[in-house]
């Protein structure tokens, strides 16, 4: 089986059909969707998706375009939400200096707070980075005891090998297949057993669907495109992936039909 590991499922985008994005994510093999609750707001929208579809896991956290909403309310909120078996991660969390939507130490801090609260709850931390390459790799460096995963990675060789250097995972979304993308060597450099596929979706749509809503039944042509390029057989590069993901996130190996 495929895992999309990481998906925007709770987003707005999906509210029309989001039961026939499902159906035809396992229709293409997809038995599984990591929903990133980037904040209060979207966690607790995935949580409920969560409820009625045990093909679901779900991740809590704030994104660094929120990081200056932080307060103690919420560093209460995520505290006790990681602890809940639903939720697989933390986050995604991080920084993002392209747009700079919060202050940059506001940022900081907030990335921090949230790997310490992803270390006490014995949670991976999702990694957003964006033109923020050194103070991401600072900063995982300064709290090494916490697995990470460096999501929808098109980042420098910097990032990358403190990444991998801390045994951290690198996930790779529908960019690889852009006409733009250049950094394959990123996909040869990360060992097989630390690789992930994600769509990232409603973003970020892979060829041959690039300009339209993305969905988790694409996030195969991510995971053909990376096996392309390693020179491994697709079916071989999906078992990897989803042996990645079953033990970075701590998933279950059978899958329950879900609720009718």
């Amino acid at each position: 089986m495929l895992i999309d590991t990481h998906c925007h499922l709770a987003d707005p985008a999906y509210d029309a059909d989001r039961a026939d994005v499902m159906a035809r994510a396992r229709a293409a093999g997809v038995d599984r969707v990591v929903a990133i609750g980037e904040s209060r707001a979207a966690a607790e929208r995935a949580l409920a998706l969560a409820a009625g579809d045990p093909g679901i896991a779900v991740t809590a956290g704030v994104h660094p375009h929120d990081a200056s909403g932080w307060d103690d309310a919420t560093r209460d909120w995520l505290r006790v939400t990681l602890r809940r078996p639903e939720i697989v991660a933390a986050g995604e969390m991080g920084l993002d200096y392209h747009y700079d939507h919060s202050p940059r130490d506001s940022q900081r801090a907030v990335f921090e707070a949230q790997l310490e609260l992803a270390r006490e709850a014995g949670k991976v931390a999702v990694i957003h980075a964006r033109e923020a390459d050194d103070d991401v790799a600072a900063i995982l460096r300064a709290h090494p005891d916490v697995p990470a995963i460096l999501h929808s990675f098109s980042s420098g060789p910097g990032l990358l090998r403190a990444g991998l250097d801390l045994r951290h995972y690198v996930s790779f979304s529908g960019m690889v297949t852009f006409k733009t993308w250049r950094h394959d060597a990123a996909i040869l450099e990360t060992p097989l057993d630390r690789i992930l596929v994600e769509t990232d979706g409603p973003y970020l749509a892979p060829v041959p669907h690039r300009g339209t809503r993305n969905e988790p039944a694409w996030v195969r042509h991510t995971a053909e495109r990376v096996a392309a390029v390693r020179g491994l057989p697709v079916k071989a590069l999906i078992a990897a992936t989803t042996e990645n993901a079953v033990r970075v996130f701590g998933l279950s190996t059978s899958i329950p039909e879900p609720a009718r």
